[in-house]
């Protein structure tokens, strides 16, 4: 379990009368540190540069005149901190971590400032004050709620006394904080202990004598070592750990038990002053040392597991819902073609009051419901509480007896006047005026929604007569006060949701309830029924009319998810477009407005100059931002000019644009060549134009020479203006020219008189170009010649061995063409000798001109040949270069990125003036790095995950090869030597691993070193830092052309990957300015474990800290000392570059151990106090970070400064990319799925709806709002089992904000393989079963307005009840049709015209449109956006093809089930779904036991009902009606049972098939024993299967049964049916029927007594009983078929009656359990139950079998499984059959 080693020496404290030489050793010369040495100002680190660390560092040191505490040897060195600690019992290393908490993040807050403070070496008091009030405002606010006074006193202070003091104010409560552990989850517990230890630092600061020592007064409460810890902590501690037990691991209900909420919210009321005091009285009945029964019960909210719970919260939904569909239902009555006609009549208008009475028995029942769920809250001190459900109980019965007696008067004075008299009419006067009292309430809410700031007002404010108001409506709890939005949100959702509603109440009354109303009459006047069975309510038939509605009831109820889904596709879509989003999809629209790209770039990423005075400008300079947007957006005026023009700004474009294209090439999405394709070149060669990305020029130099040679007698304007029509071909042409004429320069050697001819004719064609006379001199026909020349001379000089005589001809032949034919006009020698085109020697032999004046460049000069290398590709290339990059990957980065910055995003400040943030990542037990084993091992069919990773990644695989050549790998064979690191990097890197993660968030860092280089560097810095990173350019050193490798020694580089790019040109202050702003903590809950046990993991761990110096690593230590005693740690580490050693920095004691609730947020929790900054983002262990989005950061956090609606947001949703959707069509499904959730979804749900919550990562949270309100997640077990959605609950309940913001991107991983996402569905579904339970999503419900409610409801809670409604509606619609077909109303209504339309496809089938609009619209909508329609069509009907619709409807079936399950009978836990990759063969067995209960049985039971009713129907004869009818539901039944099968690797291989069945069949029959698992013996996995029945309530139990007992209808229709019951119809037929039942056990029951007592020692015996019961059944058969009117197919059809009923006994039996288990019964239900178990294997193995036995069908399925893979073309089938090649 833990680290077994020596008690460490103790914790370094202040308490406990030690000296306080002994707590803090004199420093070292060099002690460790985690981001600044505050301990050592003078320390040479960059951070330490600036003025305002020493500024904070001095304030804190600002002791003064503080009384000293005693026992300590006080000295200079300390601080506020230390003297805090010393008098409270803080931990030395707590103080050490929240001093540089403090220090960093107020420093921070100083740069930040505008303008500057007069004094920058002093702490500014408005930063403090700032700081103070935003840390505080929690208390504040609880004081104020509370009515207590606050003991921060700050009033009429000199401002040195005020400082100081908001400075111990402010330090207290990070200390408090930084030493609560699980307390931090309890943000008003904190509050509570704050109050009372700022009340003692009063006392000591204002010199309060101590009434009983008469000395000054000390805290005495904190006595000891750890005294703080034991003493405040560790009580409250205990007592939470105390109630988790009692929770039996979650298992009991959570109304048993109090969590972590519970605890909290007993200090919302001042009994905690009373009854808690201070000191704290641990007598106190809060405290677990109370017996249980005296013991505070539950706080707030009771917990109670019922399905009750979804009206409970959502009831005014629920109330709209049925008061429509009754008023509906009477108006269609009528059956007049319009509502309107029906109102005329004024009967209709009376029967239309009877909807108030449904309303206040609603209000009964929801009132009923309180009381019955929340009764165990009322105490003597919450007395009013039970007054006020008697009383809402009572009035509401009032009401529906005052309505039903106003209801019949009106009538009876109706009947009596025989029309509607003026008394009858006044009667109904009277009930509307009754009716406008009822809706008083109702009213008052809708005024206040109009006046949403009146509302909030009345709500948050404190005084008592508010409360008076407002106590009949709700308790007065300290959350969920004030949370209506703004009057223009308002009015946004209003009007979403009015669409909305007026969509679905036309829909259901016209399409849904109107038709029914003349099928229902026509059944209701069906007369002279003739039953097939023995009717119980005989002469109506009113159950076939109920049960004709069930389907239409259940249909109306949830087609409202539909509607939404139909309006936030389109509404999304919408607002998508008018993001701007999707306008650059791909490669060749970048190269459009590439020009404008740059500019963009400059203009997000670059900060803007500070304008001189703020305030005054920000208008002008919204507008100024507004314009230069839309001029950047639509590409008015031509920026790219300016670019040229400046230098600088094109130079600031290259860094950063080169450093994107590197580091693709360092992860190996592009290759060396791309890469040269890809970049910008530094300025050089005297080159006059900005040198785009060879992408952008290729092909544009020979259009431009065709179109001057084609224009031969055109002027050079009219040429030029053709060129120039294009800017690219007017920079290659400039470009072009200008090498050509430098490499001529370069190559003819300087001062010989051929170099002297060369410079002469370029001037004299510039002189004819700048006269505009070149068309005129030059004969343009000749270009094509002399430019076939050019390449002959530049492919000459890219050669390793280069041709002197070749080179020699060809410049000759250049001259001739330049000198002799290109011209005009002919010119004698002597002619060209005067103006120094010809030599001067005129003996000199004209053959050899050029012979001596020849200079190559140097071999290793290959900055020389990456620039030929260009101009070869400007001179030749005539490929467009559509598919560069050709990695898929790569080419979407791209594009997302350049179109993310024509986006609306705030500007970007400076690095030193933007906010600091930090990355928190819980790791627990994944992968880091994938060992060498694991990428060697090959699964069964001999593939190794590495094979399996170069076939999916080819084209990276390749480039990562390439890169390791140039790196020096000799043989290929190395890579698994000297390049194992690399290697298994690489694969990492491809996986779901941390190392991936790690290497993602690294990149803030990185992008921060640049960007704080680029806003410091001048001018000069950046010209001549692009001119030295041309030299240094390590990723062309040794790279040929064409094949010619230049052989060079290999530069070595550093693993990090850091000596590439810009970080060569840091100066150092850079790195500083980076770990101010941006620290990443990896909270590795078990590293010390790992440690211990020498894990590998442990090492990996190490090498990524090493790696990364930004990176933290958190971790719990156990240290065990004696026999029982553990002390549990807050370690954290790092590795120190200059120990070269993995270093401990803090180490924090823990009350006890880490996990009490979930260990997801525990682990964050732990690690929250280690991070720092303003903000901090969650990000999982499965997602991975870009560097070109890393660069937008800034930006991003920007946002927390904007008001969206009336409140600055506190959390800001970024938008996920699905990384693993090109794995397998499983993934691709998973990754859309995903996709059209975490970007359409999420901005619909942002703007307009404003219930956009925080759903897992990767949001970015305003840190110190969340750390004062109970930190990023909650962790209550199990019912917080989804804890991340809970951070947004609170978030929105404490009044915060959240937004979405999709111009910054973060990747994410998703489970690939069925069994993987069927796990993660079911985690997902439980956690909504339990998140109905919850008093978050009450309070929601009850808290927000009606149309936000409305917007919550259905995308949380809602969406997964509706899907279990939609199945739910498939069960209804069967077993109508079931009852229709078996009791014979179907055939007596065939006969009957008017019902006989009744009875035909009355619901038209809707659970087909259901389905896919469920999961399609938003996809193909938010594809269509992103990527365009017909890319989204074609995406869309490829995943049709590859059956998408098969896992839909599959996954919809998981999360009924889990979901269904959870609300029943609890059992929600978290699945570890592994991350892996999935090419392996799941056995049949491991399918069944996953999916059996959720899935096989229900499709099963589904079939069956089916198949009778296809045999019983009347309808069914008539076969397009049946298909009709049933299609749908088969299309189910096929799903449920097939797609674990179609997407399992080699599911229809036949051989497989054969060992899986009797894999199964060993599985089924193995006995164990005790100790065997649940994949080894059937029993155990069966007993595991009940283990919700175990927790379950008493009502989850009944209504488990009474669900059960649908099964015994088959036998009760289907007995009838037989012929041997000769049509008789009465109750003894069924009741005789029940002897087959018996017999059948009874045989079994023999047989099974026979084997075990016989079977072993006496075969002869078992056989002779055998025998025995063969004969006497055959007997029985023979006799029946004699006497009776038996036939044989009656068996047949008998064992459809007979199997389910005995289903049904099993399963009333489990239930049943602990009264059966100790009787002699118990073995009889578990030996039938296996066999029910191996005829479900059988049944659902028949088509799985059939279908491998067919030829073909296994290389179909590989093809629909891996069809992404194969249309990269991508052996596949390969990698499936195992056939490797080398």
């Amino acid at each position: 379990m833990s680290t077994m080693r020596q008690r460490p020496p103790p914790t370094r404290g202040y308490g406990g009368g030690m000296p306080y030489a002994a707590a803090a050793p004199p420093p070292p010369p060099y002690e460790p540190y985690n981001i600044i040495p505050i301990q050592n100002l003078l320390a040479d680190h960059p951070s330490l540069r600036y003025p305002e660390i020493r500024a904070v560092t001095a304030a804190l040191h600002t002791v003064g005149d503080l009384r000293k505490p005693p026992f300590v040897r006080w000295s200079d060195q300390m601080d506020i901190l230390d003297w805090l600690g010393a008098f409270f019992g803080f931990q030395f290393d707590n103080v050490k971590n929240q001093r540089e908490h403090l220090v960093l993040h107020l420093a921070n807050c100083q740069m930040r400032l505008d303008p500057q403070p007069a004094s920058v070496d002093s702490l500014d008091p408005s930063v403090l004050r700032r700081f103070r009030r935003k840390l505080l405002h929690n208390y504040t606010s609880w004081c104020s709620y509370l009515g207590r006074k606050s003991n921060v006193w700050l009033s009429n202070r000199r401002d040195y006394d005020l400082l100081r003091r908001e400075l111990l104010y402010v330090s207290l409560y990070l200390l408090i904080w930084g030493e609560s552990a699980n307390l931090r989850f309890l943000p008003e517990c904190l509050c509570f202990i704050f109050h009372h230890m700022a009340s003692e630092l009063n006392q000591i600061l204002e010199d309060y004598i101590d009434e009983n020592t008469g000395r000054p007064f000390v805290p005495s409460s904190y006595s000891g070592e750890n005294g703080f810890l034991n003493n405040v902590i560790k009580p409250i501690y205990l007592t939470i750990k105390t109630e988790v037990e009692s929770s039996r691991n979650g298992t009991a209900p959570h109304s048993a038990w109090r969590n972590y909420d519970d605890i909290n919210e007993y200090f919302w009321s001042r009994r905690c002053f009373r009854r808690l005091k201070w000191p704290i009285n641990l007598e106190s009945n809060f405290f677990a040392t109370t017996n249980k029964s005296k013991r505070v019960g539950k706080t707030g909210f009771v917990e109670q597991r019922s399905f009750w719970n979804v009206f409970r919260s959502f009831d005014r939904l629920w109330v709209l819902l049925i008061l429509f569909f009754q008023a509906s239902i009477i108006v269609a009555w009528e059956g007049k073609t319009y509502p309107w006609q029906a109102l005329e009549n004024r009967d209709v208008q009376v029967k239309l009051l009877t909807i108030f009475i449904t309303w206040a028995g609603l209000r009964l029942l929801q009132s009923v419901l309180d009381a019955g769920t929340q009764y165990s809250l009322v105490s003597r001190e919450t007395v009013s509480l039970a007054v006020r459900m008697v009383l809402k109980s009572l009035a509401a019965s009032t009401w529906i007896t005052v309505f039903a007696v106003f209801y019949a008067r009106i009538w009876s004075q109706k009947n009596n006047d025989r029309m509607w008299s003026a008394e009858a009419n006044g009667r109904i006067i009277t009930f509307l005026e009754a009716a406008l009292a009822f809706v008083i309430p109702e009213l008052l809410a809708l005024l206040l929604f109009i006046l949403p700031w009146i509302r909030n007002l009345i709500e948050e404010s404190n005084w008592r007569i508010f409360y008076w108001f407002t106590w009949w409506f709700h308790s007065r709890i300290y959350v969920g006060r004030g949370l209506r939005e703004g009057l223009v949100n308002n009015i946004k959702y209003t009007l979403f949701w009015v669409a909305v509603l007026a969509s679905k109440f036309s829909f259901s009354y016209f399409l849904q309830i109107k038709p029914m109303v003349g099928p229902t009459k026509a059944l209701l006047s069906l007369n002279d029924v003739k039953y097939s069975w023995h009717e119980f309510f005989s002469g109506t038939n009113r159950v076939a009319v109920i049960l004709l509605w069930v389907p239409v009831v259940l249909i109306y109820l949830m087609d409202l998810q539909i509607w939404y889904s139909i309006f936030s596709s389109f509404v999304g879509a919408a607002i998508g477009l008018f993001l701007h989003l999707g306008e650059i999809r791909s490669i060749q629209q970048l190269r459009l407005r590439f020009q404008f790209f740059s500019s963009a770039l400059q203009f997000h990423l670059m900060p803007e100059e500070q304008l001189s005075s703020t305030g005054v400008v920000t208008l002008v300079k919204k507008l100024r931002d507004a314009i230069g947007r839309f001029k950047l957006r639509y590409g008015l005026g031509q920026p790219y000019k300016k670019i040229e023009s400046s230098q600088v700004d094109a130079n600031r474009f290259a860094l950063i644009w080169n450093e994107i294209i590197i580091i693709l090439r360092e992860e190996d999405l592009i290759s060396d060549r791309e890469l040269e394709l890809l970049e910008l070149p530094p300025n050089c060669w005297s080159i006059r134009v900005i040198r785009w990305p060879c992408l952008l020029l290729c092909n544009q130099f020979l259009l431009a020479l065709s179109q001057a040679t084609e224009l031969g007698d055109a002027s050079d304007r009219g040429v030029w203006l053709r060129i120039c029509k294009n800017e690219y071909r007017r920079c290659a042409v400039i470009e072009a020219y200008d090498s050509i004429r430098y490499l001529l320069i370069q190559t003819v050697k300087y001062g010989t008189e051929e170099n002297s001819i060369v410079r002469k004719l370029f001037i004299e064609i510039d002189h004819n170009i700048q006269i505009e006379n070149f068309t005129k001199a030059y004969k343009m026909p000749m270009l094509p010649q002399i430019h076939a020349k050019l390449i002959s001379l530049v492919e000459l000089l890219m050669k390793p061995k280069k041709d002197l005589d070749k080179a020699v001809d060809v410049l000759q032949a250049l001259y001739e063409l330049s000198i002799r034919e290109f011209p005009k006009v002919k010119k004698s020698t002597e002619q060209l000798r005067q103006e120094g085109l010809a030599p001067l020697n005129l003996t000199a032999n004209e053959g050899l001109l050029f012979e001596n004046a020849v200079e190559f460049p140097a071999d290793g000069d290959d900055i020389f040949h990456r620039h030929l290398r260009r101009l070869h590709t400007i001179l030749t290339s005539r490929d467009s270069m559509n598919s560069v990059p050709k990695n898929l990957e790569a080419r979407r980065r791209i594009a997302f990125f350049s179109n993310s910055l024509f986006m609306n995003m705030p500007r970007a400040p400076h690095v030193e003036k933007m906010m600091a943030f930090s990355v928190l990542t819980p790791y627990y037990d994944e992968e880091v790095l994938y060992g060498k084993e694991m990428l060697r091992s090959e699964n069964e069919d001999g593939i190794s995950t590495l094979f399996y990773l170069q076939k999916i990644y080819e084209d990276e695989w390749r480039n990562f090869m390439e890169r390791m050549r140039r790196e020096g790998m000799e043989d290929d064979n190395d890579i698994w030597t000297d390049r194992a690191r690399d290697l298994r990097l690489w694969a990492s890197y491809r996986g779901q691993t941390l190392s991936r993660t790690v290497r993602g968030m690294m990149y803030y860092y990185r992008a921060l070193k640049m960007l704080a280089y680029l806003d410091s560097a001048s001018e000069v810095d950046i010209r001549e830092g692009s001119e030295q990173l041309a030299s240094h350019r390590p990723m062309n050193q040794n790279r040929g052309y064409d094949g010619l490798n230049l052989r060079k020694p290999p530069v070595l580089r550093n693993l990090n990957r850091a000596s590439s790019g810009v970080s060569l040109l840091l100066k150092g202050h850079e790195y500083g300015s980076a770990m101010m702003k941006f620290t990443y903590v990896v909270a590795c809950q078990l590293y010390g474990h790992h440690k211990a046990k020498k894990d590998p993991r442990a090492e990996d761990i190490l090498y990524l800290m090493k790696n990364n110096e930004a990176l933290r690593v958190a971790y719990v230590d156990e240290v065990v000392f004696g026999r029982e005693e553990v002390e549990y740690y807050s370690v954290l580490v790092k590795y120190d570059q200059q120990l070269r050693k993995e270093v401990e920095i803090f180490r924090i004691r823990l009350p006890g151990p880490l996990k009490l609730g979930e260990g997801k947020p525990e682990n964050q929790n732990h690690a929250i106090i280690f991070t720092r900054g303003d903000a901090i983002q969650a990000i999982d262990m499965n997602q991975d970070n870009y560097f070109e989005e890393a660069l937008k950061m800034r930006n991003l956090l920007e946002e927390f400064k904007t008001y969206y609606g009336i409140r600055k947001p506190t959390i800001l949703g970024v938008r996920e990319n699905i990384f693993t959707g090109s794995v397998s069509s499983l993934a691709l499904f998973m990754s859309a799925q995903e996709t059209s959730f975490v970007t359409l979804g999420q901005r619909v749900l942002a703007n307009p709806l404003k219930v956009r919550m925080h759903y897992g990562h990767p949001d970015v949270f305003d840190r110190f709002w969340f750390l004062t309100r109970g930190g990023m997640s909650k962790a209550s077990r199990v019912i917080n089992i989804s804890e991340d959605i809970f951070a947004g609950f609170n978030c929105t309940l404490r009044g915060g904000n959240v937004t979405h913001h999709e111009y910054i991107q973060v990747g994410k991983g998703r489970d690939v393989g069925l069994n993987q996402i069927s796990m993660f569905e079911a985690k997902v579904a439980g956690g909504n079963g339990e998140q109905v339970l919850s008093r978050d999503v009450y309070r929601l419900g009850h808290r927000l307005d009606f149309f936000r409610m409305l917007s919550f409801f259905y995308t949380t809670v809602g969406f997964f009840f509706n899907t279990m409604l939609v199945t739910i509606t498939v069960y209804a619609y069967l077993w109508g049709r079931l009852y229709f077909a078996l009791s014979g109303i179907e055939g007596a209504a065939m006969n009957n015209a008017n019902s006989n339309k009744a009875l035909g496809t009355i619901l038209n089938q809707q659970f087909i449109i259901q389905l896919g609009l469920f999961t399609a619209l938003p996809m193909i909508v938010e594809n269509s956006l992103e990527h365009g329609f017909l890319p989204a069509s074609w995406d869309f009907s490829t995943m049709q093809l590859q059956l998408a619709s098969l896992f839909y409807t599959f996954s919809m079936g998981t999360r009924m089930h889990f979901f269904g399950r959870t609300i029943l009978h609890g059992g929600a836990k978290y699945r570890a779904t592994g991350r892996g990759f999935v090419v392996q063969h799941k056995s049949f067995a491991e399918n069944y036991r996953l999916y059996a209960r959720s899935h096989f049985v229900k499709a099963i039971e589904l079939g069956v009902i089916l198949t009778v009713y296809a045999s019983h129907s009347e309808m069914s004869k008539d076969t397009f009606v049946y298909i009709a009818m049933t299609i749908s539901s088969w299309f189910l039944v096929v799903s449920w049972i097939m797609a674990p099968f179609v997407f399992n690797p080699s599911g229809f291989d036949w051989l497989k098939t054969v060992y899986d069945f009797d894999d199964f069949v060993n599985w089924i029959w193995y006995n164990g024993g005790v100790l065997s698992k649940a994949e080894q013996s059937w029993e155990t996995w069966w007993y595991e299967e009940q283990d919700h029945l175990r927790t379950t309530g008493l009502w989850g139990k009944l209504l488990e049964i009474i669900l059960d007992l649908r099964f015994f209808f088959f036998q009760y229709g289907v007995v009838y049916q037989l012929e041997i019951t000769g049509g008789k119809t009465s109750i003894g037929v069924y009741l005789l029927s029940w002897i087959y039942m018996v017999v059948a056990v009874g045989i079994y029951v023999i047989i099974a007594y026979a084997r075990d007592k016989y079977g072993a020692g006496e075969h002869i015996y078992y056989r002779l009983v055998q025998l025995l019961v063969i004969i006497l059944s055959v007997l029985v058969i023979v006799l029946l078929l004699e006497f009776t009117r038996f036939q044989i197919l009656d068996i047949i059809t008998s064992l459809l009656a007979f199997i389910p009923t005995g289903w049904g006994l099993i399963l009333i039996a489990q239930v049943l359990r602990p009264f059966l288990q100790s009787t002699i019964v118990w073995e009889t239900v578990v030996s039938i139950a296996r066999l029910y178990d191996m005829l479900f294997g059988v049944i659902v193995m028949a088509p799985v079998a059939l279908l491998s036995w067919l030829p073909g069908f296994q290389s179909m399925q590989t093809r629909i499984l891996f069809n992404v893979a194969f249309s990269r073309g991508l052996q596949i089938t390969r990698i499936l059959t195992g056939k490797r090649s080398n």
